[in-house]
């Protein structure tokens, strides 16, 4: 297998070629995943002078029997940006890798052995019949987060309350593509609104701002029609 190195409107230099197959390790790489049928290397260029902190941005895609592998990472420049990409790629190759193993090692269990291993499992008898609990009098409740839940659910809510210092769209964008994910919850610095940027496809994205209703912040009731689109 061989590492395609490509430029995307923008030239790659042979010295950054070579560099790309010093870091990138065939030998570790198949170590984690032996199924790997190509390996590629994509490098862009920003060429705004206000993203000049993350104007080089390098792809890398490994394709295999199994699902496709991405990692990416924009920097100063394309040494920095393929370093961090690495690093991404390899994490989530060893969390595959580790997945792989685990369901493998798992041993199988007994019907009996279900209900001690499985919440909520039906319980059997001897004759292999299902053993019926006891209803309850009445249904509890609890409170998950805002929101009245009777009996075990079916929801489930989880809440997290991060601190956020507000930011401009481009350090949102950059935060963003720390992290590994599709989209970033941030406080505008401009409108001190929370603002949402996300991935749509390529090296496109979008941003959703949402400003207070000034009906609703005033204490009063408005009808609600229409659905939110994007």
């Amino acid at each position: 297998m061989d590492i395609v190195v490509k430029g995307r409107k923008t030239e790659v230099p042979e010295r950054f070629r070579k560099h790309v197959a010093e870091k990138l390790k065939l030998e570790k790489i198949q170590k984690l995943d032996g199924k790997v049928i190509s390996l590629d290397v994509e490098v862009s260029k920003e060429p705004n002078p206000r993203q000049a902190d993350r104007s080089d941005r390098v792809e890398i895609t490994l394709r295999s029997r199994g699902p496709v592998i991405r990692a990416e990472a924009a920097a100063s420049d394309a040494y920095a940006a393929l370093d961090l990409a690495t690093d991404k790629l390899e994490a989530r190759l060893r969390k595959q890798h580790d997945k792989r193993h685990t369901r493998r090692g798992a041993r199988r269990i007994s019907a009996a052995e279900v209900a001690d291993h499985v919440p909520g499992a039906a319980t059997l008898n001897g004759n292999g019949d299902v053993v019926h609990d006891e209803e309850p009098d009445a249904v509890p409740t609890k409170m998950v987060g805002s929101l009245e839940v009777k009996g075990d659910g079916p929801l489930v809510v989880r809440e997290k309350t991060h601190v956020a210092s507000p930011m401009t769209l481009d350090q949102a964008l950059y935060e963003m593509e720390l992290v590994g994910h599709d989209f970033y919850l941030f406080v505008d610095s401009e409108t001190k609104e929370p603002s949402v940027v996300y991935r749509r496809h390529a090296y496109d994205y979008g941003v959703i701002h949402l400003n207070t209703d000034p009906m609703v912040a005033q204490g009063q009731s408005t009808p609600v029609s229409g659905a939110l689109g994007g």
